[in-house]
C-alpha cells in the first residue's frame, strides 16, 4: 500500500487511493430494496484510509486505482441518505477526483442496499431553512464540479435512487442501473421542490411535460421504466452490476479521454447557444482534438485495420 497524508478536512489521501466523506442536499428520502454492495477497497486490495475504521466510518470512499477513480457514498445503514458531515466529503472527494492528473474515467455508487434514498430528513426537522442554506451550496458546488471534469462520469445504481439520489444520478454522462433500481424524485412527496440540479437536467433528458408529471406526481419508476425514458443507458441483472460497471469504466478508461472530454462539454452546453455558435464550438473542438497524440492514434489505428491504444494525451 502507498503512504497516505491527511487532508484538511481529516480525510486520508494516497496515490493509490484516497477517502474523502460525502455532500448533502435537502432531497426527499424512500426505502431502498435490497442489491449489491461496493467495497470501497481498490482493485489492488488497498482501503481507502490509511487505518481500516478511519475507512468503515467516512461517509464517502474514494478509490483511485491507476486511471480510474471510484467515488461511494457510505452511509449504508441508512441507505446513504446524505447529511451535514456528507456534504463537505463529497465535495472534497470531488476537488480531489479534479485535480488528480492522470485519471480517465469517475464512477459514483452507493455503498450496501442502495445507491441513495435522497436527504436524511431527520437532520433537517430542527432549524430547516438554515440547514438548508449551509447544505445546498456545498452539494451545488458538487454538481458544477462534476460538469466541469475533464473526463466521463459513471452512476451505478441500485436498490433506491430516490430525491438527490435521482439528481446524482441525473448529473453523470453515463448510468449503468441493477434490475431492483427503484427512481422516485420524492421531493412533492415531503412539500418540497428539486435540488442538486434536478430541474435543469430531468427536462433535457425526458422532455418537459414528462419531468412535470415526474416531479410534481413522484411516482415510483422500476428500472425497466428508468431505461425507456433514457434516465438509464443499460439495466442488468442485479448481480451482475458490478461486473458490468468495471466493463463500462474500462472501456471508457481505454478510450481518448481529450475526446470525451470534448464531446461531453459540447453535448451539455448545446442547449446553451445557437447552431451558428455550435459549429464554432464543434469547429474548435475538432481542430484541439486533431492535435492530440490520440488522434494521430485513432487515424492510424482505423487506416492500419487493427485496435487503437489511447493514451489520454
Amino acid at each position: 500500500m502507498s503512504s497516505s497524508s491527511t487532508s484538511p478536512l481529516g480525510t486520508s489521501v494516497s496515490s493509490a487511493s484516497a477517502s474523502a466523506a460525502a455532500t448533502s442536499g435537502s432531497s426527499a428520502s424512500a426505502a431502498a430494496t435490497s442489491g449489491s454492495s461496493a467495497s470501497g477497497k481498490s482493485t489492488s486490495g488497498a482501503t481507502t484510509s490509511s487505518t481500516p475504521d478511519a475507512a468503515a466510518t467516512s461517509p464517502v470512499l474514494l478509490d483511485i486505482d491507476g486511471p480510474v477513480a471510484r467515488l461511494t457514498f457510505n452511509r449504508p445503514a441508512v441507505l446513504n441518505a446524505l447529511d451535514g458531515a456528507m456534504a463537505s466529503a463529497w465535495q472534497a472527494a470531488l476537488q480531489t477526483v479534479r485535480d488528480t492528473a492522470g485519471l480517465r474515467v469517475l464512477v459514483m455508487r452507493g455503498a450496501g442496499r442502495a445507491f441513495m434514498a435522497g436527504g436524511d430528513l431527520g437532520a433537517l426537522q430542527q432549524d430547516p431553512v438554515a440547514k438548508v442554506q449551509a447544505l445546498l451550496p456545498v452539494a451545488h458546488d458538487c454538481v458544477r464540479i462534476i460538469t466541469d471534469l475533464q473526463i466521463p462520469v459513471v452512476a451505478s445504481l441500485h436498490g433506491a435512487v430516490a430525491g438527490a439520489g435521482v439528481s446524482i444520478a441525473l448529473a453523470a454522462d453515463l448510468a449503468i442501473a441493477a434490475e431492483n433500481t427503484q427512481f422516485t424524485l420524492a421531493y412533492a412527496r415531503i412539500g418540497a421542490s428539486p435540488d442538486v440540479g434536478a430541474t435543469w437536467h430531468l427536462p433535457q433528458v425526458v422532455g418537459l411535460r414528462k419531468a412535470m408529471e415526474i416531479a410534481m406526481l413522484a411516482d415510483t419508476l422500476d428500472a425497466q421504466e428508468a431505461l425507456r425514458l433514457s434516465l438509464v443507458n443499460r439495466v442488468v441483472p442485479t448481480n451482475a452490476l458490478e461486473a458490468e460497471t468495471d466493463a463500462l469504466v474500462q472501456r471508457l478508461a481505454n478510450g481518448p479521454t481529450a475526446a470525451y472530454a470534448k464531446i461531453r462539454h459540447l453535448l451539455r452546453d448545446a442547449g446553451q447557444r445557437s447552431l451558428s455558435a455550435q459549429l464554432d464550438a464543434e469547429q474548435a473542438a475538432f481542430e484541439a482534438s486533431a492535435a492530440t497524440e490520440d488522434f494521430q492514434e485513432g487515424v492510424a489505428a482505423f487506416l492500419g485495420k487493427r485496435p487503437a491504444k489511447y493514451t489520454g494525451r
